[in-house]
């Protein structure tokens, strides 16, 4: 009885249990049991009464998170959520660190198919912490008491509800306990399937190709260890890429370069004495000392770099419902940046005809195993995929169990065209059969566009018609935007009727945009 005491807070009347307390894991277990029933009798009715509460927090390393520019107006993404309220009995609380400009809001309700903007107005509950500091949305929230009573009471009585996010820690799973809610989303106890070591043990499992490479690495020797066996098991490889086990959209990896090696020396002691000056971090401003240090504590993993004359970088979109079921919802073909090739810059729907079946085949494998382990929601697997002579080769890199950088631009796709992406002949089609594709980007950015703010954005979008036609079921439509005023950054997703029409429409989006500054 005593034991029970400490594991447990007053809130009021109500006892809680204490964040992390093993009363919290279970209580939160039981809440997630339930779900699968809500799923069964609820999602299936476009009529129903229902609640979604958005969490779009990116709950990350925030050192790391801190180097990508403008990373709180990233929960501007699951703004495309919005397209909930085209069902007309749904309600959508959406929380934020700092207050949306209403302009934005509008933007998106304009695209809502079928329902009045003062209708769905009706059903949208915008929440803010005004908190800008760089702590995560869901801590700030858990900081905020009134603000969680808040949320409680905009949801209407009766109403079947649970949380969104971006993805879910420990802090989404206190916040689910204290909201008596369930996340269509991974139990936190199981973010680990997903890190970079048991991605790579997955796959294998999976009879997926993988990099030459070791995992479980725990501290700079064991990478020293793993980049001289790397190099003695191939000794014609030119690079290798060191990664942390929960780094994310490249920033958590660096790239050793063997250039100069001493073909004669002690190949060990070299990498020893040069790894440090050789170790190229994706993080600019992240010094070789707290490279370390963070992988120190996350540990991680050392993988040969995929070389190839003809390279790409596709990836895999799943999703495994509350039922358990198993789906291929997408695939992309995504573009790479920065100096070593490994940061998320934007991506092609669907990937490559010539390989886009074979990898949902085997990103559907994939969505199996975790299934096993108990995983539900959405997460993508990453490909580095070469031309060769008899075809391409697919090598497995990653797991990412959360939403990403292809979530928000599919989910535009399917609430705006009532359509499904067939992963079996690798097409999207609408709702009249017609096929669709698009190209997106997180990172359109200009240091010009600095001082343009949401409306500014707007007016040029409306005089130069970059938007999207509900009637041709074509054109623009903007996310980030509130990023773009300060940093001179804007997401950007184009739809078209082929993928060279896709593509034409983020290059007059590029031109218009350039012209105006």
């Amino acid at each position: 009885m005593q034991e029970a005491k400490k594991n447990t807070v007053s809130a009021g009347a109500k006892t809680e249990p204490l964040p992390g307390s093993m009363e919290e894991v279970l209580l939160f277990r039981k809440i997630q049991h339930q779900f699968p029933r809500q799923f069964r009798k609820v999602f299936p009715d476009k009529l129903a009464a229902k609640s979604v509460i958005i969490i779009p927090s990116i709950t990350l390393d925030q050192e790391i998170l801190s180097k990508v520019s403008g990373h709180i107006h990233y929960e501007e993404r699951l703004l495309c959520l919005l397209m909930l309220l085209r069902m007309p009995r749904t309600h959508v609380v959406y929380v934020t660190s700092m207050p949306v400009d209403p302009v934005i809001i509008d933007y998106y309700l304009h695209l809502l198919p079928g329902i009045t903007r003062h209708h769905a107005l009706q059903r949208l509950t915008l929440l803010s912490c005004y908190d800008a500091s760089p702590l995560s949305l869901t801590e700030k929230i858990l900081e905020r008491p009134r603000l969680i009573d808040r949320i409680k009471k905009s949801i209407p009585a009766g109403n079947a509800s649970h949380m969104a996010c971006f993805n879910v820690t420990k802090y989404e799973r206190t916040l689910s306990v204290k909201l008596d809610m369930p996340i269509y989303g991974c139990d936190p106890e199981l973010f680990n399937q997903g890190n970079k070591s048991n991605s790579r043990k997955i796959f294998k499992q999976c009879g997926l190709q993988v990099p030459p490479g070791f995992e479980d690495l725990k501290n700079e020797e064991e990478i020293i260890n793993a980049l001289t066996d790397l190099k003695l098991n191939t000794p014609s490889l030119q690079k290798a890429v060191v990664k942390m086990n929960d780094g994310f959209s490249g920033e958590g990896n660096a790239v050793f370069s063997y250039e100069g090696i001493d073909e004669g020396s002690e190949w060990k002691q070299w990498i020893q004495e040069n790894l440090a000056s050789r170790l190229k971090i994706v993080a600019g401003d992240l010094s070789y000392k707290d490279f370390m240090y963070k992988f120190q504590s996350m540990g991680g993993i050392v993988e040969a770099f995929v070389e190839g004359e003809i390279k790409t970088s596709p990836s895999v979109q799943c999703r495994i419902n509350p039922l358990g079921d198993c789906k291929v919802i997408s695939t992309h073909d995504q573009e790479v940046g920065g100096e070593s090739g490994q940061v998320f810059m934007g991506a092609y729907f669907p990937a490559k005809e010539d390989y886009a079946i074979e990898i949902g085949e085997s990103g559907l494998k994939v969505a199996e195993a975790l299934q096993k382990s108990g995983v539900m929601g959405r997460f993508a697997v990453d490909f580095i995929s070469v031309k060769e002579p008899d075809g391409w080769k697919h090598y497995a890199i990653e797991i990412n169990l959360r939403k990403g950088g292809t979530t928000h631009p599919y989910i535009l796709l399917e609430f705006l065209t009532d359509g499904d992406y067939d992963y079996e002949n690798g097409l999207y089609l609408t709702a009249n059969r017609q096929t669709r594709y698009y190209f997106c980007s997180d990172n359109l950015r200009n240091e010009k566009y600095k001082g343009i703010t949401p409306p500014d954005l707007i007016d040029i979008a409306m005089l130069h018609h970059l938007h999207y036609d509900g009637t041709s079921q074509e054109g623009v439509m903007f996310h980030l935007i509130g990023a773009l005023s300060q940093y001179g950054k804007l997401g950007v997703v184009c739809i078209g009727s082929t993928p060279e029409r896709a593509r034409n429409f983020y290059e007059q989006t590029v031109k218009v945009l350039d012209g105006e500054c």
